[in-house]
């Protein structure tokens, strides 16, 4: 791994004990620009894991409760007229705030809302009024919800589903590691206390600009294809992987590769991501629903019935 990268993951497994995949996967979205949905029970680090990011890379870091009356003017601002001036004078939201958004359980808030994302996450701007406000580089949204709890909560659109470039589950750490977060936790200096930036804004944006520069072959793209339109041809899928899953599997690939210190990707790339960036993109048909088929499971069938290509670079 890069050297620089390495000190980063050293730096949020102070606070965030036994989870180095979860880690990569936050740091390959961050460098393919990506947002990342945490769908998880609650008490499993969601919170700890962006605040230990924003740390370790000295991001801006903004945090916003989702509650039903929470409005959109809260996420990209809003104009209030001045009689003095005679102008209207914008006032900034929590996007235009920060390098990292976290939205703390996404699905409690109204559609609305919800809606007002769509254009943060995809142009990274806001508009107001008419007037377009560029967002601060790098800018990432980290969305958390609880997918057991229904009570009073608004089903995320397909439409922002796919904005979100993966979906990650924490999970519950193992004994070893619980034993461990509970001996940090003995003491006055809390873990987060002692994560210190090694890495800055404009350090994540020179490496971004090299996830670009990663070689995929004919032959790779050609496997992403093979996949995407194979989510696209079984009975046990209703909705398969749009082009825009494609490219962010693209994406994903060339951030994995440098993250393994490589500057080509090979399958094992596509592979390891694939699921992270695909899964909640998916709906399941009514044939699986009624086999008791997760989306994970639908598309670890469709994944190990296509051709994987020979490693080349």
């Amino acid at each position: 791994m890069n050297s620089q990268l390495e000190t980063v993951v050293f730096e949020m497994e102070k606070a965030v004990r036994g989870k180095r995949g979860v880690i990569e996967h936050i740091l390959a979205a961050l460098l393919a620009e990506g947002h990342i949905l945490l769908d998880d029970m609650p008490g499993v680090g969601k919170t700890t894991l962006a605040v230990a990011l924003s740390r370790a890379v000295d991001l801006r870091y903004r945090r916003v409760q989702f509650t039903p009356d929470v409005m959109p003017s809260d996420i990209v601002g809003f104009s209030v007229y001045e009689p003095q001036s005679g102008q209207f004078v914008y006032h900034e939201g929590a996007a235009t705030h920060a390098n990292l958004l976290l939205g703390d359980e996404i699905n409690r808030t109204s559609p609305k809302t919800q809606s007002a994302l769509l254009e943060v996450m995809e142009e990274r701007q806001v508009t107001v009024d008419g007037v377009t406000y560029p967002l601060a580089r790098p800018f990432m949204v980290l969305a958390t919800q609880n997918p057991v709890d229904f009570v009073g909560t608004y089903p995320l659109p397909e439409a922002q589903m796919d904005r979100f470039f993966m979906r990650v589950s924490i999970g519950y750490p193992s004994l070893q590691d619980e034993m461990d977060i509970l001996g940090r936790y003995c003491g006055e200096q809390k873990p987060m206390e002692s994560v210190v930036p090694v890495c800055s804004a404009e350090d994540v944006i020179a490496m971004q600009q090299t996830v670009k520069t990663v070689y995929c072959s004919k032959e790779v793209r050609a496997y992403i294809a093979a996949i995407c339109a194979a989510t696209r041809n079984t009975p046990l899928l209703s909705l398969g992987a749009s082009t825009r899953a494609a490219i962010a599997l693209i994406h994903a690939a060339q951030a994995n590769a440098m993250l393994c210190g490589r500057d080509y990707i090979i399958p094992e790339d596509v592979q390891h991501l694939a699921p992270s960036v695909l899964c909640h993109r998916l709906s399941l048909s009514a044939e699986a629903r009624m086999r008791g088929y997760t989306n994970e499971q639908a598309f670890a069938e469709v994944l190990s019935a296509v051709r994987i290509p020979v490693r080349l670079k």
